[in-house]
């Protein structure tokens, strides 16, 4: 199994590509950490997991707060023994998240705190951890839209998961000598409930649709099949990355200088 002995964190594991990737790690011999502030959903993937004679444990943790974050790390040291694998992955897309006009100061700095506070939190108290036990590695997850502009307007998120893809790369520098790899995974549009939530009509999804050459949606398990092999030694030479997994949206649109 890819994960044998490792022990991972995975945040916003409730739902959507956090409950693919902690179903997927179980399986290849991971011990995981399913950390999400939605209670009855992230013990679902616990017994979901614990049901295939997984290890799992959940833990309520709102990424936005550091104590959240800090008792994440602590559970994973103090049941499982050590931390060889943090992905942070939870985030969000608010309905009201729209141009710099209409988006409210709120909805910007809700967005900022879950989506790039939170990965900065997970790896200030997950990298002393991964110290400890002789390295591991980082997953972030940014987004198809911290390369391209989105064609649904959505600015907060979309600077957000630019700051998690330049915040990526940087740690990825700082801490490549300790055996830490650091990874973006940037998944493009996705048929998660997230996404669908914010395309809220048919309209809305076909404009972002028509975009992609493969035609469809992705799927969460593909991004979780994604992550796996970024958390696996497999990648043992992959750092500072961005693995782009986007049914081939910014090859359409990305040219090379």
């Amino acid at each position: 199994m890819r994960l044998q002995d490792k022990v991972a964190i995975i945040t916003g594991a409730s739902s959507g590509i956090g409950r693919e990737s902690a179903l997927l790690f179980a399986q290849e011999g991971a011990k995981v950490v399913v950390a999400d502030i939605n209670d009855d959903e992230g013990k679902k993937t616990v017994e979901m997991i614990q049901e295939t004679k997984g290890k799992s444990v959940f833990v309520r943790a709102d990424v936005s707060k550091a104590n959240d974050c800090e008792y994440m790390v602590y559970a994973a040291e103090e049941i499982f023994g050590q931390l060889n694998i943090l992905f942070n992955n939870a985030g969000i897309m608010h309905p009201k998240d729209e141009d710099a006009i209409q988006t409210e100061e709120e909805i910007w700095d809700f967005t900022m705190n879950i989506n790039l506070k939170g990965v900065f939190l997970g790896c200030k108290y997950g990298i002393p951890a991964l110290r400890k036990s002789g390295g591991g590695s980082i997953i972030n997850t940014a987004s198809f839209v911290a390369l391209l502009g989105a064609a649904t307007p959505q600015l907060a998120y979309t600077a957000s998961k630019g700051g998690v893809l330049a915040m990526t790369r940087e740690l990825a520098v700082l801490h490549a000598r300790e055996n830490i790899r650091v990874n973006a995974l940037c998944p493009g549009p996705l048929k998660t409930e997230l996404l669908m939530k914010f395309l809220d009509t048919e309209a809305k999804k076909q404009r972002r649709l028509v975009h992609v050459p493969m035609g469809r949606f992705g799927e969460a398990k593909e991004m979780a099949q994604a992550a796996l092999y970024l958390a696996s030694d497999e990648s043992s030479y992959v750092n500072g990355a961005t693995f782009t997994v986007d049914g081939g949206i910014t090859a359409a649109y990305v040219t090379p200088e």
